[in-house]
């Protein structure tokens, strides 16, 4: 028989079965599609050597006036501004102790506890001691005097490690208490959060020490997985933690001076303490706080929106002289999320979505509820791309452009019956504006953590699904326009250590290779599928990208069973090298399927048309 050339249509679809998507893709990881042709995604390498603490779940990039680029990170541990190649702490501080923290030590042991009556510390908060002395032989005062992290709790008292300037363990030589100097100070960074989802609190939830026995608590800054949202006002940064508080980063003061709370700027009024999100809004410039605390309350109320005044952080006390005033939504119990797009911010609560629009004097704020039913599956699964808003909900997709509307998707039975929902508030979404996709990473039902990503190409609506294995976890991402690369945040499990990772950067992941595959549903060789068939020869039609050698290859996979519910096995497999001409094979099957995939580190490859020598086999 002739050749016969196979095209498969573009983008994975799992809607069917593997045998009734004849003629499409099923599986792919590390692909994506340009103009209908599948091809390997760019790689990915450190955004710098250095490394931050915690899982960062929000990046804020910015310039200011003077072109210093500035990154904002919050992680659930810490608050970051990144300048250059370093990261800076900003974490706000929540209480100083002076001339009263008692130290005690023991022969043997690295574990320091310490006495501080009504420290408020919670298990994984940040202390940094001084003016302590020698304690305990070798606990000198150069161990003592620096940042410690907290490992257990009671209402008076905490332990944390003793280690050396270099971070290696300390162990006391001698047991010894007292205060270790003439008056120590420690100064208490904001409680941690969690890396965990929540969805209700009681026995077994939150940190250790946290209360009391057998108690339930409401959910809060510091029960609930750490979620921060970020903008900046001009050159200074804004951040918020989720059900926490909200905190101001003044850039003239430098950057190793500390974010505040919006309360203790120089005349403050009426300030919010707590919020769920936080923007800058981009017309008038008022600071916007979604499900804030009201004037005079200590609680938050989740559907009330409060904004300052025009051009002033400090001033929320609405007169008839400013703008600052507030607003609570009438639909819904609370707001999951709010996003900023063209002429309007977008809020979406747990049963809807309401437009914030500036109107100016004298409402300033517009609210009109243009969407009954979609809502967020996690305040970060929304993002801007295409003069559009892309977002998902707890069972679809969808776009928004003056109106929601639902995405068709091939892969929507896969993901969402995949899908850890007790860790829903992990889900976000990014933008790669260079390959006209949204991506919008989540955890499987089998992962605490985000382990899986799909991506739409909404030019050619299209949609790829993928895997985080190879160093390809991420947590965070921002499209970085400002920059030359998207940035987005890494997770490595077996370190509180993460990078920030530059995307579509080369063609390895940070240096080592990495895994990319796309295989196609079953085809057979008649419209019936009775007869067997034999493949003779196959005939590649790859685009070596970027290549440095002739021997850069590409693995073809041709694959067979007999019965739709049989195992695939591999008949024959093909090594193609750009100087490829053709490949004799022996593979006969019913059914039979193709894969390609490369595992390397120089190049990158697009795939054509295949063409294979194929003849009729006799129906046994």
């Amino acid at each position: 028989m002739p050749l016969r050339k196979y095209i498969f249509r573009p983008g994975i679809n799992r809607e069917g079965t593997n045998y009734s998507n004849e003629g499409g893709w099923y599986d792919s990881d590390k692909i994506r599609f340009r103009k209908g042709r599948p091809e390997r995604i760019g790689g990915w390498e450190k955004n710098s050597s250095n490394s931050f603490i915690g899982t960062c779940r929000n990046i804020h990039i910015y310039r200011d006036i003077a072109q210093t680029n500035y990154q904002v990170l919050g992680t659930h541990q810490k608050l970051y501004i990144k300048e250059g190649i370093g990261f800076n702490d900003i974490t706000p501080i929540r209480a100083t102790t002076t001339n009263g923290i008692l130290f005690s030590a023991t022969n043997g042991s690295s574990t320091i506890t310490a006495t501080d009556d009504d420290h408020g510390a919670v298990v994984g908060d940040f202390v940094t001691i001084s003016g302590a002395a020698t304690l305990g032989g070798l606990i000198t005062a150069a161990v003592l005097n620096q940042e410690y992290q907290i490992t257990l709790v009671t209402t008076d008292t905490y332990t944390f490690t003793a280690k050396d300037t270099d971070g290696d363990t300390v162990t006391a030589n001698a047991s010894d208490s007292g205060n270790g100097g003439a008056g120590v100070d420690g100064v208490y960074q904001i409680n941690t959060g969690l890396d965990t989802y929540l969805k209700s609190t009681g026995w077994s939830v939150g940190t250790w020490g946290g209360g009391t026995f057998g108690s339930a608590s409401a959910i809060s800054a510091t029960n609930q997985l750490r979620l921060w949202s970020s903008d900046n006002f001009g050159d200074d940064a804004i951040a918020c933690v989720r059900g926490g508080g909200i905190y101001y980063w003044d850039e003239s003061s430098g950057t190793d001076t500390r974010a505040i709370p919006f309360s203790s700027l120089s005349g403050a009024s009426d300030a919010p303490t707590l919020a769920l999100q936080i923007m800058m809004s981009e017309i008038d410039r008022h600071i916007i706080c979604f499900g804030s605390n009201a004037i005079g309350e200590s609680t938050i109320e989740p559907l009330l929106v409060r904004w300052s005044d025009t051009e002033d952080a400090a001033d929320w006390t609405p007169t008839t002289s400013n703008q600052a005033g507030g607003v609570k939504l009438s639909a819904g119990s609370t707001i999951v999320g709010a996003l900023k797009t063209r002429q309007e911010i977008l809020i979406w609560t747990d049963i809807g979505i309401t437009s914030m629009r500036f109107v100016g004097q004298p409402f300033i704020f517009t609210f009109n509820e243009v969407a009954k039913g979609p809502s967020m599956i996690s305040p970060n699964a929304c993002v801007n791309a295409n003069n559009s808003v892309y977002f998902m909900d707890r069972g679809g997709f969808y776009t928004y452009s003056g109106s929601a509307q639902r995405l068709p998707c091939t892969v929507l039975d896969y993901i969402f019956t995949d899908i850890n929902l007790d860790q829903l508030y992990k889900v976000f979404a990014a933008a790669n504006e260079d390959n006209n996709e949204v991506m919008f990473f989540y955890p499987s039902s089998s992962s605490e953590e985000i382990d899986r990503y799909v991506i739409y190409n909404y030019l050619e609506q299209v949609w790829s699904i993928g895997t985080t294995e190879d160093n390809f976890a991420r947590t965070a991402w921002n499209v970085a326009l400002t920059l030359d690369y998207p940035i987005a945040a890494g997770k490595i499990d077996t370190s509180n250590l993460n990078y920030l990772y530059n995307h579509e950067k080369g063609h390895s992941s940070d240096g080592s290779a990495f895994t990319s595959y796309i295989e196609s549903s079953d085809f057979d060789l008649d419209p019936d599928g009775e007869k067997f068939m034999f493949i003779s020869k196959l005939i590649p039609d790859v685009e070596f990208r970027n290549q440095t050698s002739t021997s850069n290859e590409v693995t073809i996979n041709i694959k067979g069973r007999n019965f739709p519910l049989q195992s695939l096995s591999t008949l024959s497999t093909i090594s193609v090298t750009p100087d490829s001409t053709f490949s004799n094979t022996r593979a006969r099957s019913r059914q039979c399927a193709i894969r390609v995939s490369s595992d390397n580190v120089d190049y990158g490859w697009r795939l054509g048309d295949l063409r294979l020598d194929i003849r009729p086999d006799g129906k046994r």
